[in-house]
């Protein structure tokens, strides 16, 4: 939702983080509502209703009651994120916990790495959305040291590659899948060359 709002206009956006904008003037050392005259000011002005069309447009009936009496969109937006991601506490919690089994994940017996790298990428992006920042060297480094033994003739090859430091985690990802695919590839033609093998003796024996 914050990415589409985001391309529609960023300031629709920014009616939503900072409430609605009513344009005004003093008058007497008093801040009145100013007259509709400048279109800069209308457009921002109507920002607000904008994005409330968006985000009703985007809600289910359950959901559009439960904003539907709101008077800004920042309103409702905030009513909408602490149920849909919980208060303060309930987010640093859920960080905490993340965290935790950040540290402690591992490569699971007979996971291949395409489970691996959506088990990996469904906890990094939610720590990121929580806050938590990464750089693509200690993600990469992780992402190592999780993988079980079998692994670690390939993860020195690739550590010890010139475009280590440079390298992205898909990249990485997309190294060791290249080296599973290649090690699935030569059990089977060595599965076909004892099966050869096998055949040639029978009929040898024949």
């Amino acid at each position: 939702m914050k990415i589409f709002i985001h391309s529609t206009d960023k300031g629709i956006w920014e009616s939503i983080e900072n409430g609605l904008f009513v344009p005004q003037v003093k008058k007497d050392d008093v801040l009145v509502d100013k007259p509709s005259s400048e279109q800069a000011e209308n457009k921002k002005a109507k920002f607000d209703w904008i994005a409330k069309n968006i985000i009703t447009s985007a809600l289910s009936c359950d959901e559009f009651f439960r904003i539907s009496q709101c008077s800004s969109t920042k309103e409702m937006w905030d009513i909408l994120e602490v149920r849909h991601e919980g208060t303060t506490d309930v987010k640093r919690a859920r960080k905490h916990a993340l965290i935790q089994e950040y540290e402690l994940f591992r490569m699971q017996k007979g996971e291949s790495i395409c489970d691996v790298q959506k088990r990996f990428s469904h906890i990094v992006n939610h720590l990121m959305s929580l806050g938590k920042k990464f750089d693509e060297e200690e993600l990469n480094i992780k992402i190592q040291k999780c993988l079980d033994r079998t692994w670690q003739p390939k993860v020195t090859a690739i550590s010890k590659s010139k475009d280590f430091t440079s390298m992205t985690v898909a990249s990485q990802f997309g190294k060791l899948r290249e080296h599973e695919l290649e090690i699935h590839r030569l059990v089977v033609q060595e599965s076909e060359d004892k099966h050869n093998k096998s055949i040639a003796l029978k009929a040898c024996k024949q």
